[in-house]
Formats: structure tokens, sequence, C-alpha cells
């Protein structure tokens, strides 16, 4: 798996490790606190192959053997939002960790959302899969850096983006200056929300170090992934924002785009688990779980 590390600049930055997943495009983080060596899993993925609909836990192995090896504790288990294109790891990770896991509070209205695509009324209850679901403004403590939550809607309503010193993680809102921000036609989703979300990471200082949440190389000359960027570099340089754009110009440029997109073909099997933090629906009476896949509503 290709990884990078952006080392810590001083006693409030953390040091973060990103570890980007081929299959889908997605970055999951280690953050760490380096006075106390605590750490942070971020939007770390469950494999998953939908020809077999078959998970595994590979890529968040390699994750956990990586905070082994640097001889790190882990002390939460964080998700930005209920992801579209991949299975999160979370219940898993708790499970191999004993930390807490958590994610945004407005993960309830997501959930009521797909309750009435799914067809599960009774289906979903993210107070019972997540020991924290962050508010707008929360903070708690990674050792002794502390971290500020902020609600980023747009791609989800309710995404939010975890602020730690210099490092901000910004999941699916921005992607790498080169590609410009992601798409916001979900359920829920917003590009007036979005361009609103985009502006106030942007009044972070600009030396912050933006994290997203996916990367889809090559890219113009680029061949190799690539997920960090300072405030500074994306306001001068995000091919959809850079100079300056005015909300207007932003959403005509994102709604015509995602006018042409399809589904992420892990995106209906996805919700029902993540929904769940991470948990296959209960198994049924011959011992096996199921998923139920919606037709003909997208």
């Amino acid at each position: 798996m290709f990884t990078r590390t952006s080392p810590s600049s001083g006693a409030t930055s953390p040091e973060v490790t990103g570890f980007y997943d081929k299959d889908t495009g997605s970055i999951m983080y280690v953050a760490v606190d380096p006075a106390t060596k605590k750490a942070a899993l971020i939007d770390v993925v469950l494999d998953f192959d939908p020809q077999a609909a078959r998970t595994r836990t590979d890529s968040a192995q390699e994750v956990l053997d990586f905070v082994r090896a640097e001889g790190l504790e882990v002390e939460w288990v964080l998700d930005t939002h209920p992801h579209a294109d991949h299975l999160m790891a979370s219940a898993w990770l708790k499970e191999q960790t004993g930390a807490p896991n958590a994610i945004g509070e407005k993960v309830r209205e997501i959930a009521g959302l797909w309750r009435d695509i799914y067809n599960l009324p009774d289906a979903f209850d993210p107070a019972a899969d997540f020991d924290r679901l962050f508010a707008d403004g929360d903070t708690f403590k990674l050792g002794e850096l502390e971290v500020r939550v902020m609600l980023s809607p747009g791609h989800t309503l309710g995404s939010i983006t975890y602020v730690m010193g210099d490092a901000a993680f910004v999941h699916d809102t921005f992607m790498h200056v080169d590609s410009g921000t992601t798409r916001a036609d979900f359920p829920g989703g917003s590009s007036a929300e979005l361009y609103a979300s985009l502006m106030a990471i942007l009044d972070l200082p600009g030396d912050t170090r933006l994290f997203v949440g996916h990367d889809y190389p090559p890219v113009g000359e680029r061949t190799e992934p690539a997920w960090e960027a300072t405030v500074a570099e994306h306001k001068a340089h995000n091919k959809h924002l850079g100079g300056g754009v005015s909300e207007a110009a932003y959403r005509k440029i994102r709604d015509e785009r995602d006018a042409t997109l399809g589904l992420p073909d892990r995106m209906l099997h996805a919700l029902q688990v993540n929904l769940r933090g991470g948990r296959l629906a209960p198994a049924e009476s011959d011992g096996h779980h199921y998923f139920k896949i919606p037709a003909n509503k997208f």
C-alpha cells in the first residue's frame, strides 16, 4: 500500500501518515500526538469485493500493523461521514483496539434518509453503534492535542472536519489542488452547502495542512496519489476555487460535473453497513448476513 508521512512541526502539530487504498481511491489516516504517542485512526477502509459481496480486513490490519510497529496507542477511531464509496472499518477497529469510535451527530438524519431508501424503517441506530456523535464546535483530546469538530455539509448533510493544530482532515470536501473538489449529488448533498463548507475550511490559517479523503491518479503528469496541501495552496491553485471563485460559478461547475457521474460501485452496499458503524446486518436464520439493494431508485 502506498503511504506517506507528514511530520509534526511542533508541540501542537500532529504527525500524520496516510495510507492509499487503490480500490476506492480513499486515503486512511493515522494522526499522532508526538508527545504522548496517542493515535487517532481516521476513515479506515473495510475491504469489499462487490462481485462476491465479501468483506476483508486486510487494509485495516495494515494500518494496525503500522500502529503497533511505531509503538502507538490508539485513543480514537474516527470517521468523517457515512462513506458512499467504501465500507468503514470502525466497528472492527474498535474491537481490536478497545478505543471509542465516533462520527458526526447528523448521522441520525442521514440514517433517516436511508431508512426510506432501503425501506428498513427499524434499521440504523447511530447512538448505539458509535460511542460519540460529535456536534459542530465540539472539542476533545488526542493525547495532549486539542481536536475541534467543524460541521462541513455538502457532500453529505452530516460530514464533519477534524481540526488538530495545523492539520485538518477535510474528507470529501476538497480533493488535491489539481483535482478540485468532491461531488455534492448524493441524498442530502448540496453544492450550496458544500461551497459554504469549503469557504469555512479556507478560513483556517494559511499554513494549515488539509488532508483530503480521495485521490484518483493519474492526474495530468502526476502518477502517484497525493492528499496533502495547505490552505494557502488551495486558495491559490485549487482547480475549482483557486484565485477566488463566486458561489454561482462554483455551483455551476460542480452541478454540471455531478450530472455526468454514476453511483460509486459500492454505494448501495456501503451505506447500510456504515450506518451501523461498519457492521453487517444481523445474521439471518442460516447464520449468514445479507445486503438489501433497492432496485430502480437511482
